[in-house]
């Protein structure tokens, strides 16, 4: 899976970059504002989408951009083009206040979203974003901010995945020890070791 392309921007388009990487052309499909800010060399979050038929990579600015992306797409009915749409559309901060907000006019003015796709939208996702990383934090024993969410999402785990190891670092009463440590303990419980 990759999930992170860094090289130099060799052609553009509506919607897409071709990014070479040591001599090899990747097609990535962006959000709008990423295909139009892109200077010559990038660096982008990537959603590898494996189809029977084809390898598809989505590019994004931000993990945070990626993350909404995928949490859209597990939406029944909502599939890439639409996903790459709504993070085109909105930012992932305007999107969470939307989405929490029920604000279904807001949603209905992103292309190819309609009212009852704006419906569903806030349904599936209200309480579950925060325009950062994944799902709103629910309450809980607090833990240090410090990087150690995204370094789990880096390595490809779902937030899903990262709550249950912030339950478990909270359960062995470690949820403010060093971050090396917290990652250490996490990936021995999200590989099935402890």
């Amino acid at each position: 899976m990759i999930a992170r392309i860094r090289g130099e921007v060799v052609e553009r388009g509506p919607g897409r970059l071709v990014v070479d990487v040591g001599g090899v052309g990747y097609e990535l499909f962006v959000p709008t504002r990423v295909a139009e800010e892109a200077r010559d060399q990038v660096v982008l979050s990537v959603h590898t989408s494996v189809r029977e038929d084809a390898i598809v990579l989505f590019g994004f600015a931000s993990v945070q951009e990626k993350g909404l992306f995928e949490q859209l797409i597990a939406i029944s009915g909502i599939g890439p083009k639409l996903g790459l749409a709504c993070v085109s559309g909105l930012d992932p901060e305007a999107f969470a206040r939307a989405v929490n907000g029920g604000d279904v006019r807001t949603l209905s003015q992103v292309p190819g979203v309609g009212k009852k796709t704006a419906e569903r939208i806030v349904l599936e996702l209200k309480g579950k974003v925060s325009g950062g990383l994944g799902p709103a934090p629910a309450p809980g024993p607090r833990v240090a901010d410090d990087g150690f969410a995204l370094a789990l999402a880096q390595l490809g785990y779902k937030r899903s995945e990262i709550d249950t190891a912030l339950a478990h670092l909270a359960e062995l009463g470690k949820a403010e020890a060093p971050l090396a440590e917290r990652i250490q303990l996490s990936l021995k419980r999200l590989s099935g070791r402890t």
